[in-house]
């Protein structure tokens, strides 16, 4: 399940890939409709009530963690939009890594001196993405994608603030937000919020099924698998989208894209194997823990 919740995410490339017709926030509007009609629907027949009200009635950090979510995936589908899937995917793999750094500062947990080379890596490996595309005009989908990882890695940290808490209104409550700046986006832009059905097909397939399927095989999985395992299943994502845009839509992405994105993943699953080993503990700082 945690594998196949990477591939099911990866598919949603493809879906905003081939919605031609949008541009990233009229579609984001569409995949947002998705989201929370599934996710509210689920909730009604299992009798939770209405999840969009808790995201905005359950204090500071959880209205931080919407925030953060709606940076993330708002800057992975301008991202995708604006740049190749492979650099999308690649550059946004790095939260993990920024996640650590994150919970350094704010949660005060460890800094380890693999955590400190597996981020000299990572930088790296995005050198070489970012650097290759200034000239091809993809700077700002590049930035779009880091920022992405950044927001993940908000969230990230905040869920770690109270591991212990329901995360789930987070989802919808986002998705709301997302159709709300979305929709003064395109309107002020002069431009329509009904794309062709197409497009609209795409995006809703995108949000009610790859986005809430793969989320719930995530939370499942979660509960039995070991949080270092799941960093790494977590990149099965990182891996698919390239590949799938590649098959479907011929998008065949740069050496120094592949080069770049092979270090990130080294550095990112790399970190996490090491960390996994019995005892390990290379830490410059003391803190509380460490962040898998």
């Amino acid at each position: 399940m945690a594998f196949g919740a990477g591939i099911t995410w990866s598919f949603g490339a493809v879906t905003a890939k081939s919605a031609t017709h949008s541009d990233a926030y009229q579609y984001l509007i569409w995949r947002s409709i998705g989201v929370i009609v599934v996710i509210e629907l689920l909730s009604r027949i299992r009798g939770h009530g209405f999840m969009m009200l808790r995201a905005y009635r359950s204090g500071p950090v959880m209205l931080l963690g919407v925030a953060s979510l709606f940076l993330a995936s708002i800057g992975f589908v301008y991202a995708l939009k604006n740049t190749t899937a492979a650099n999308a995917a690649f550059l946004a793999s790095i939260t993990p890594l920024v996640a650590v750094v994150l919970a350094r500062v704010f949660l005060g947990e460890k800094l380890t001196r693999v955590t400190i080379g597996a981020i000299g890596l990572a930088l790296v490996g995005l050198s070489a993405m970012v650097i290759a595309d200034v000239d091809a005009g993809n700077l700002a989908g590049n930035l779009a994608a880091l920022a992405s990882s950044v927001g993940f890695a908000i969230y990230t940290v905040c869920v770690r603030s109270d591991p212990d808490r329901d995360w789930s209104p987070v989802l919808p409550g986002y998705a709301a937000m997302m159709i709300l700046v979305c929709g003064v986006v395109t309107l002020s832009g002069g431009k329509t919020v009904l794309p062709p059905g197409r497009d609209i097909f795409y995006a809703l397939l995108h949000g009610g099924v790859f986005i809430v399927v793969g989320t719930m095989l995530f939370n499942i999985a979660s509960r039995s698998v070991p949080a270092v395992a799941m960093t790494i299943f977590a990149q099965s994502e990182t891996v698919f989208v390239p590949i799938w845009v590649y098959i479907v839509l011929s998008e065949k992405p740069k050496a120094t894209t592949v080069l770049g994105g092979a270090i990130i993943l080294t550095a990112v699953i790399g970190k996490a194997v090491l960390d996994a080993r019995p005892g390990a503990d290379h830490a410059l700082e003391p803190g509380p823990g460490s962040i898998a």
